[in-house]
């Protein structure tokens, strides 16, 4: 009876690990599709593609468009094939790397790359910790929903202001939300391939466990370089 107890726990705990390495192995892989995008968008034919893009007003549709892949997966997630999630999510990286791409016509390459690494070891050392953490993060995460709930609609506010001042302390503000929620999804994602009840499900909760520790990631980025960044 002992024998088979500890075969079962080891077929749980094998099969929760590939579950977590196909979640990371996807938020890795989108990471690293939106910063190719980007450099293609910044590099091909001289920066011709930003140029077009900017000068022709098509930045804001762009963003409009990878908002609504986000809500469209987030909503639809349970009802899709995992490979059309999958396409899906593939598909919204690519564009979030054209969105980003930007980012390089205003900050040095120098503060581009400093910003990543840091982003790329805070996030590593809160999803470690959500990971493996015992304690349960549930109070911790109602309380940065609604510090993100604030920082939406301050954000939102300063679209209006275009205060330097009000955005430097909404970043200050959102690197620990962002860090926070890195460990809190973790262990929320993990919890959710713990009670996956086939591959199929679990596969599809792996898209989204990788969808939502990709935006994270990228806020946290994106945070991080406006407050460490220097401008061209």
């Amino acid at each position: 009876m002992v024998t088979r107890i500890r075969s079962n726990t080891a077929v749980v705990d094998e099969s929760l690990s590939s579950y977590m390495r196909q979640v990371f192995n996807y938020m890795t892989g989108g990471v690293a599709l939106s910063g190719v995008m980007a450099w293609l968008t910044m590099t091909v034919n001289d920066g011709a593609v930003i140029m077009y893009i900017i000068t022709n007003g098509l930045m804001f549709p762009l963003i409009i468009v990878d908002l609504g892949l986000v809500l469209f997966l987030s909503f639809r997630i349970n009802k899709m094939q995992p490979s059309t999630a999958l396409a899906m999510f593939i598909a919204y990286a690519a564009l979030s790397g054209v969105t980003l791409a930007p980012l390089a016509l205003v900050y040095t390459n120098t503060s581009i790359a400093t910003a990543f690494f840091t982003a790329s070891g805070m996030f590593a050392a809160m999803s470690v910790w959500g990971y493996t953490t015992k304690k349960s993060l549930s109070g911790m995460g109602s309380f940065l929903f609604m510090g993100l709930i604030g920082l939406v609609i301050a954000m939102a506010i300063n679209m209006f202001m275009g205060s330097d001042q009000m955005s430097f302390i909404i970043s200050l503000i959102a690197v620990p939300i962002f860090a926070g929620l890195t460990a809190y999804d973790t262990q929320k994602i993990k919890q959710m391939g713990m009670m996956a009840a086939d591959d199929e499900s679990r596969s599809r909760m792996a898209v989204m466990g990788a969808l939502t520790l990709y935006l994270d990631f990228i806020n946290l980025f994106i945070h991080l370089l406006r407050l460490m960044g220097d401008r061209r």
